[in-house]
């Protein structure tokens, strides 16, 4: 599979890698690299288009410089491309997220991603407040949804932390494929993974907890999908989006009888955590 790489160069750096990244993410870009000046972003050839950074604001922000290359990319081995980049996560001593080359550790909660592609290796600060939200709430016996699940480390830790039944859900291919090779290599046969967006998710009550990392549009166009999937005094995780998108989440939210009950705060990202009343 032949991919386009752009080989971007920020000034400043932070936030302004984080800001790309996030807008790039709306467009085909399935993955991302850190570089020393800034990143580099990933597309399949197949879905790369001249106008492909088209409507992307930062570039025409006058608070930062950014500058870029494009390369062709035939055949990348990405497995062996994580192997350079991947390191271990290591959040409050209690959860470890390693890749399997990476030695066990006696964490509380050791899981082993083998991210390939998908977005989810505990890195990015939403991931990394997601992963918080679920060692500082009660997930026994609790039916819970991974939604935008991207390697499903989220509905893995949820599983170790003593969910009865955890969905996945990705529309991404290779996100569900990845998935479901995580779950098996975390040993977590309560882990059901399903390939699609929103309009696969019941219209009746179903889930106690539902764990959302995505961005701050798809989050307001499906608010009301996973309300309505989800048990009264059920509880809803946010993440994917900035301090300032806080307003209009909350205000989506409440509109879907959602009330604030804690955040959490990381270079700017947020994660909410809300209650249905």
């Amino acid at each position: 599979m032949s991919y386009i790489a752009y080989h971007f160069t920020i000034e400043p750096k932070n936030p302004g890698a984080e800001i790309l990244i996030a807008e790039l993410g709306e467009k085909a870009f399935e993955s991302f690299e850190e570089t020393e000046n800034g990143i580099s972003a990933y597309v399949q050839e197949v879905l790369w288009t001249s106008d492909i950074l088209d409507g992307i604001f930062i570039l025409q922000s006058e608070d930062f410089i950014i500058t870029y290359t494009k390369e062709h990319i035939v055949q990348v081995n990405w497995n062996e491309e994580w192997e350079k980049n991947f390191d271990p996560i290591d959040v409050e001593g209690i959860c470890y997220v390693r890749a399997p080359f990476h030695e066990k550790t006696e964490a509380k909660y050791d899981i082993v991603i083998e991210p390939k592609m998908s977005f989810g290796t505990g890195h990015h600060e939403t991931t990394f407040m997601m992963i918080r939200q679920i060692l500082n709430n009660e997930m026994r016996d609790k039916i819970v949804l991974d939604m935008g699940c991207g390697t499903a480390i989220l509905a893995i830790l949820a599983a170790m932390r003593g969910a009865k039944q955890v969905d996945a859900v990705d529309i991404d291919n290779w996100c569900y494929l990845n998935s479901i090779e995580n779950a098996a290599r975390n040993n977590r046969d309560n882990i059901t993974v399903f390939e699609g967006d929103a309009s696969i998710l019941s219209k009746q009550p179903v889930y106690d907890v539902i764990l959302a990392n995505i961005n701050r549009n798809i989050l307001l166009n499906d608010m009301d999908k996973y309300v309505a999937c989800l048990n009264n005094n059920g509880e809803i995780y946010f993440s994917g989006f900035y301090t300032e998108d806080i307003p209009a989440i909350q205000k989506c939210a409440e509109k879907n009888g959602l009330s604030l009950e804690n955040r959490l705060e990381k270079n700017n990202w947020v994660s909410l955590k809300m209650i249905k009343k």
